[in-house]
């Protein structure tokens, strides 16, 4: 009986073994086709956001111009952050254009310029649970009201803007403007705008100073401009429509629109500038954009930027150079008193990174795209962090650089003979400030003339921060 049993276990082992290692060919040869007919049926590649694996999914070729950004993990998770308004009207936005669900969506953006309007104000009757939202928004500061109240709206009458050209400048330019001096004030800040005229923002052929990467002198032509909204002549009790309409014939560096001029409305000022200027400054090379209390060394600013041209591959790189302050990580300001407090019910989550509003640098090139993507980005009250939006949108990131202070010097280097020489811009400069500066800055130019810009590694931690500019 031992006998047979052996044998017989002979023969199963014989029998099982070519069984086994074809069952297991099989499954093999299965699971190869399912993972061909996966890769073939649903081309695709989970996208990548700052090194981290996103669980959005673009469809290869599904956007044929390379617009379409993968959502930024930093604030662009809209999904989990449904209950606060923003978000909900930005993911309705979202939903409209994105290329999977619509896969003609590149065609009717070509066909229809007003698209992208139309799906911002069509975002408004896609929320859901509208009454709740009309709830949070009764509950919302009155700042913060008044901005929803109005933030679908992007076409305001223009007041008073330069006749025809792209902001005051030389008459005689012979090559493309290098920079544009765009600056952001109000009616009343007329002796910050008279320092900047007198100072460093002055117009015309500019030279540069010998920077580190440079063999010789640079210069470039300079042009400039100034955005204003319009002041209530209620709240300020005198009505200064006549002085700026006399002061924009005299200088014709004004560009002002015809909205209420508040800290919630500096987003406008982007926004239409960069359609302004998408128009009429089809060949400067770069935008300085900032404001009216801030101090620039433009002789460095030159130098860096005609570096920034000479640059490998600049063609290509500049369509999505932008350099200033930097600030990441950043959340969302919650105390009711500081004019940044945005609430949770009206926005969620972190802010994207972002450079610091004081004073930023971008290219022609990426000004036109900013417009461009900014027709499917809802307004933020905050103007620094929507561009960093728009940037998030645009698959692109500014780059820090540490001669941009606009939170002022740290510790005692402002005491250094040559400080400002250092630095590209600093921040909060009264109108007396600039002008004496920049008296100084000319005085000991031959003696500063081969300092460097500020680096990085000598600069100390930066604090971390809740709010922006």
């Amino acid at each position: 009986m031992a006998r047979c049993y052996c044998r017989l276990r002979k023969v199963l082992i014989c029998m099982c073994g070519p069984c086994i290692f074809l069952a297991l060919l099989f499954i093999y040869m299965i699971f190869m086709v399912c993972m061909a007919m996966n890769s073939s049926a649903t081309p695709g590649t989970m996208v990548q956001a700052q090194g981290r694996e996103s669980s959005h999914f673009v469809a290869l070729g599904a956007y044929s111009n390379k617009g379409f950004a993968p959502y930024p993990f930093t604030f662009w998770d809209l999904h989990s952050h449904k209950d606060a308004i923003w978000n909900q009207l930005q993911l309705a936005v979202d939903r409209n254009v994105n290329p999977i669900l619509h896969p003609n969506i590149f065609e009717l953006e070509l066909k229809n310029s007003k698209f992208h309007e139309s799906l911002l104000i069509q975002s408004f009757s896609e929320v859901t649970n509208w009454d709740s939202t009309q709830e949070k928004f009764k509950k919302l500061p009155q700042q913060m009201q008044d901005f929803m109240s109005h933030m679908q709206i992007r076409d305001y009458p223009t007041l008073n803007q330069p006749d025809g050209v792209c902001g005051a400048g030389a008459k005689d330019e012979k090559e493309p403007p290098l920079l544009l001096l765009a600056i952001k004030t109000t009616e009343v800040n007329f002796k910050n705008r008279q320092a900047i005229r007198q100072t460093w923002g002055q117009v015309g052929w500019r030279a540069g100073t010998k920077g580190n990467n440079s063999k010789r002198e640079s210069g470039g032509y300079v042009r400039r401009v100034f955005l204003l909204g319009k002041e209530d002549p209620e709240d300020l009790g005198v009505d200064l429509s006549n002085l700026l309409q006399s002061e924009s014939k005299q200088y014709g560096d004004i560009l002002q629109w015809d909205f209420k001029d508040t800290f919630f409305n500096l987003t406008l000022k982007d926004v239409l500038f960069w359609s302004w200027f998408s128009r009429f400054c089809d060949q400067t090379l770069f935008v300085f954009k900032g404001d009216d209390d801030v101090f620039v060394n433009t002789f460095n600013m030159i130098t860096f930027l005609q570096d920034q041209l000479n640059m490998p591959q600049a063609n290509r790189t500049l369509k999505d150079f932008m350099v200033g302050d930097v600030i990441g990580e950043a959340i969302p300001s919650r105390v009711n008193k500081s004019k940044y407090f945005i609430s949770d019910t009206f926005y969620k989550g972190l802010y994207p990174v972002y450079a610091g509003g004081g004073g930023v640098v971008y290219t022609g090139l990426l000004a036109k795209r900013l417009y461009n993507i900014s027709k499917r980005v809802h307004l933020f009250p905050i103007d620094d962090v929507y561009v960093g939006m728009c940037m998030f949108r645009l698959n692109t990131q500014p780059i820090h650089n540490p001669a941009f202070l606009t939170f002022d010097f740290p510790a005692k280097e402002e005491e250094e003979m040559c400080a400002y020489h250092k630095i590209l811009l600093v921040h909060k400069r009264s109108p007396n400030q600039v002008v004496r500066l920049w008296a100084n800055m000319k005085k000991t130019q031959l003696l500063c003339k081969n300092v460097p810009l500020r680096d990085e590694n000598k600069k100390k931690n930066r604090p971390k921060l809740i709010a922006s500019s």
